[in-house]
């Protein structure tokens, strides 16, 4: 439990948080900025870099596009990936991505990361469900200029009702960031939840094994039953022009999964289509798990 004088007192930005982050990320202290989970650095962000051109996927966490819109930066389509890296200033990437699960190799993004950083421009990536699969985090390169890496600690940890995380950065760029949130962002009972959280080696080392198993369970069941599915540790995805249908009859069967419209994806045999699709989380116990397969069993696939 939080002692007394985290509820009492004002935040102390002079406690051990950033050393804590930074010893769990792996990363310089004096590059670690601590916020109000990662939504707050997605509105700020965008208006302390100069304008220009910047691409984010057709398909991905949603808050990006218009941030940077309202910051005046111009958007450039992008389909991921697959499709090269574009001529852009910034490149945003979730890795892995969210809704499609894509996970694009560290040696790429740093290649990446390069290009941008000769023309002043900058690599933002990311990193909300990366805590369960670490060999593909940027954190190694964090303070190189052309870098910032996104964190938080409400996917694995699940605590995202405490709304903190960390954006980790070159050092110029986090004294600017951390002026442009302001004082006392993440709140008293969070840093101490967060310090608890990033300390707790033997914890994380069993939720990772717990995910990764659970994961490889939800894509076996969903590909079992025909559904062309990918999938993290943490989610999977699948897009298929039934996807609308079978949100609302999962949903009517106490079932709920997150529907998005028909963008254009890149399937498993290279073509691209326009296709809506579902992301679905994992059960939280057994039973769950039952009322899932019984759920998905009962959707036409073809």
């Amino acid at each position: 439990m939080p002692p007394a004088s985290a509820w009492r007192d004002l935040p102390d930005a002079f406690d051990d948080l950033c050393e804590v982050a930074a010893h769990y990320y792996g990363v310089p202290v004096h590059t670690v900025v601590p916020c109000a989970g990662s939504q707050a650095v997605i509105r700020s962000l965008p208006a302390l870099l100069r304008p220009g051109r910047v691409a984010i996927a057709s398909l991905t966490y949603s808050e990006y596009a218009p941030a940077f819109t309202q910051a005046g930066h111009t958007l450039v389509p992008w389909l991921g990936p697959e499709a090269g890296l574009p001529d852009v200033d910034y490149l945003v990437w979730v890795n892995p991505d969210n809704p499609t699960t894509r996970c694009v190799a560290r040696e790429t993004l740093s290649q990446w990361q390069g290009w941008l950083a000769e023309r002043g421009g900058m690599l933002i990536v990311d990193e909300a469900f990366a805590d369960v699969s670490p060999e593909a985090s940027m954190t190694p390169h964090v303070g190189e200029d052309g870098l910032i890496v996104l964190r938080s600690v409400g996917k694995f940890f699940g605590l995202a009702g405490i709304r903190a995380g960390f954006a980790l950065c070159p050092q110029a760029l986090a004294t600017r960031l951390a002026e442009c949130l302001g004082a006392w962002t993440v709140s008293g009972p969070a840093r101490f939840a967060v310090r608890t959280a990033l300390r707790d080696t033997a914890w994380q080392a069993a939720t990772r094994e717990r995910l990764l198993h659970d994961g490889e369970r939800l894509l076996a069941l969903l590909r079992s039953q025909g559904w062309p599915a990918n999938g993290t540790p943490l989610f999977a995805w699948t897009p298929h022009a039934l996807a609308p249908q079978w949100h609302a009859q999962l949903a009517a069967q106490g079932v709920w999964t997150r529907c998005f419209d028909a963008r254009p994806v890149t399937l498993a045999n290279g073509s691209i289509q326009a296709l809506p699709s579902l992301r679905l989380g994992l059960p939280s116990t057994e039973r769950a798990w039952q009322r899932l397969q019984s759920a998905v069993a009962q959707l036409r696939v073809d």
